[in-house]
């Protein structure tokens, strides 16, 4: 049953990890190489992603510069950022691209906020979710005679623990991504 316990806490720390890595993406007022994480370039027919394309470099907080290995890709990487949720136009000189991050007005920020707020609950959706397998799981285990009722309890009051835990987890993280975008 330890076993069992173990492997949801497993996923459970996943979708709070998943959701660290979306805030990441999303900009707090300064220029951030991890906004590009999730736009891929056509690099001779493969998705790659702008990492693997390019040198990045933040040279002023609001400026992202890409400086691509092969000069050839300049097109390919401005038309993915194009076609990206990211918002902004980059502006090349035939060698290096760059991404001009405009102050953040108090609608955007607001925006930012609701969309913060919004991967939250979604992440909170995916806990609550989980603890619903476990419990069917250990339910089932129960059912066919491979722990007891007093076991059964015991078990939905740990995943139960863990849900509270890894939730409080998923609200301080929101709170700091709301604060860091509303402060900046």
């Amino acid at each position: 049953m330890e076993e069992e316990l173990l492997l949801y806490e497993e996923k459970m720390e996943k979708t709070v990890n998943v959701l660290k890595s979306d805030f990441v993406t999303i900009r707090a007022g300064r220029a951030n190489p991890h906004v590009l994480d999730k736009i891929k370039v056509d690099y001779y027919g493969v998705p790659t992603p702008i990492q693997q394309v390019g040198n990045l470099s933040v040279p002023e907080p609001r400026i992202l510069m890409i400086q691509p290995w092969d000069k050839s890709l300049i097109k390919p990487i401005e038309k993915a950022i194009l076609t990206s949720e990211l918002g902004i136009n980059p502006n090349n000189d035939g060698s290096v691209i760059r991404l001009i991050f405009p102050e953040m007005t108090e609608d955007r920020r607001k925006e930012l906020s609701k969309e913060v707020k919004k991967k939250g609950d979604n992440a909170k959706v995916a806990i609550r979710n989980i603890r619903r397998d476990a419990n069917e799981a250990f339910k089932k285990m129960n059912k066919n005679g491979d722990i007891t009722e007093d076991e059964l309890d015991e078990a939905e009051e740990d995943i139960q623990k863990l849900t509270d835990k890894y939730i409080a987890m998923i609200d301080k993280e929101v709170e700091k991504k709301s604060a860091d975008i509303l402060t900046v």
